[in-house]
Formats: C-alpha cells, structure tokens, sequence
C-alpha cells in the first residue's frame, strides 16, 4: 500500500517509519532538512527495541502524496488548516485520511475542509526528533481509532506493522482523555523543561495536576462528553511509562517554535468561558507557556 505521512515530525516519522519498516511504500512530506536526510540515508529508527535505518520516500511538496490510499495528517494543530489546504488537490478520491494529532476537533476541521471523511485517532507515543531523519522513540506506540467501514482493514495493517489499535465506541471520550492527560502534562514539562517521571515526583505537582484533571472533566461532561477510565490513573501510568519524555510543548519552546498549547489548556480555557466553567489552572498554565512562546525567536527546525 501507498501511504502518506502529512507532517513528518516525530509522530509521523515514527509510525510512517513502522509502517515503511513492514513493506509499505510510504512517503514522508517534511522540511527540507528532514527531506534531505531521508532520501539520503532514509529514516534512522532509534526505538526502544531495533536502531534501523529504513529506506522510504521523502518530499518537502504535498504532491508526493498522490496516489496515497492512506494518508496520516501529523501535522502540529496549529497548521492544520494550512495542511488541508496543501493536501486537497493531491487526495486520491477514495484514500482514507487519518488525524493523528493532539486536540480533539482536528479531524472535524480537516473534515470541514477537505470535503471529506476524516477519522479521528488518539495516539499514545513518546517520541522526538533527534536530529535531521533521526526519530527515538521513548515508549508506547498504540493508536485508538473509531469503528468505521475500514477500521478493522486499519487495525490489520498497523498490527502487522507493530502498532497495537484499539477500536473504540467513544472516540470522543478518548480524544478527550488524551487531552486532559496533555493539559497535565505538557505546560508543565514546557515551563520547568523537565521530563515525565522526574516532573511527577516533585513537590506540589501531583496536586496541580489533580486540578488541571478536575477543570477538564467539569468542562468535558458538560460538553456531554464520557471520558473513560479513571483519568488520575491514566496520569500515573504516563509518568511511568514515559518517564524520559519532554512534553512536546516544551520540544517546541527548546527550539523556539510556536508551541500547540492553544489546542491544549487554552482549548479547555476558551470552552469553559463559553460554557460558564471557571478554569483557573488551566488559565494560568497557558498564560504561563504564552510568554515563553513570546520570548522565543522563532527558528525553522
């Protein structure tokens, strides 16, 4: 199978890169550098159990996606409108377009303006770009996906490439959940620049955390959203499983980018306002990587 990759950072090289690794052709649309580095030596892999590289294609124009029957968007929230727009003209009419972003409306935006199906996933990775065509992997690796005509076709293919899928009834639950455990995590790995496990076991955190969860379950039920699980568990499972991960957000302020936060804690902040929800921490969490991103000179990484 053909199979595009949208967004070639960490997320989309990683499972573009497993899915390359199990025969697919699979092309990667990124930065120049990236691009470069790819065509050149392909994709090292730096996982937890192989260190490979993987011949792929490469490109830095969306054309290299035509003729794609599956296309994964892993483009940062922030540019998914500009990714739809480059995407549109090369889709082939029957691909099946996955999101595999953070937030929980990408794949309704994406949707809304590609003019077609767009199937939300909830991805659960620790990665990082190590450098130009150098993607470690930290830990986890699985996708949860919605029930669809194809999803048991997609659930086959990622297994085969090693990516466990979960095939769930309450996508929406658990694009939720995902965001709740990134507003806990995510601003406060930015702000101190300190990874999972060590950020968890320091003073006062785990209580900040418990009100970042409380402030986004209040605002998720009353969105008339069932978010599953018992979501201070799922926090404590991310702070030991990933316990050398540097939140993407703060990946992005290291290297003076435009972080997704927003998306994030500014997104439970925007609809609890509109919803009448307080959400003080939530607040001040995004307020706090807002002036870091302020003081940032923006760099193209």
């Amino acid at each position: 199978m053909k199979i595009a990759v949208m967004g070639a950072g960490a997320v989309g090289c990683y499972f573009g890169g497993m899915l390359a690794r199990a025969g697919h052709a699979v092309v990667l649309i990124g930065r120049p550098q990236h691009v470069e580095a790819v065509r050149r030596d392909g994709l090292f892999m730096d996982t937890q159990t192989f260190q490979e590289h993987v011949a792929m294609q490469a490109d830095t124009d969306a054309g290299g996606m035509r003729g794609a029957q599956l296309v994964l968007c892993c483009v940062k929230s922030t540019d998914t409108e500009s990714a739809a727009a480059e995407m549109a003209p090369h889709l082939e009419p029957d691909a099946i377009v996955l999101s595999l972003q953070n937030g929980v409306d990408n794949s309704e935006r994406l949707q809304a303006l590609l003019r077609r199906e767009v199937a939300p996933a909830v991805v659960y990775v620790a990665t990082e770009m190590a450098g130009p065509g150098h993607v470690k992997h930290h830990g986890r690796g699985e996708l949860v996906i919605g029930p669809s005509a194809v999803s048991d076709t997609l659930a086959k293919l990622f297994a085969a490439a090693g990516v466990p899928v979960q095939i769930s009834d309450n996508v929406a639950g658990a694009l939720w959940a995902k965001l709740i455990l990134n507003c806990a995590f995510n601003a406060l790995s930015a702000i101190t620049q300190t990874p999972y496990g060590r950020l968890f076991q320091s003073a006062g955190v785990d209580e900040v955390m418990r009100d970042v969860v409380r402030e986004c379950l209040s605002v998720a039920q009353a969105e008339g959203v069932s978010v599953p699980g018992d979501m201070w568990e799922a926090v404590e499972r991310i702070a030991s499983t990933m316990p050398g991960q540097f939140s993407s957000t703060a990946q992005d302020l290291a290297r003076g980018k435009r972080s997704e936060i927003d998306h994030l804690n500014g997104y439970v902040l925007r609809k609890g306002g509109a919803l009448g929800i307080p959400t003080p921490v939530n607040r001040v969490l995004h307020t706090l990587v807002k002036l870091l991103e302020s003081r940032a000179t923006p760099v193209d990484t």
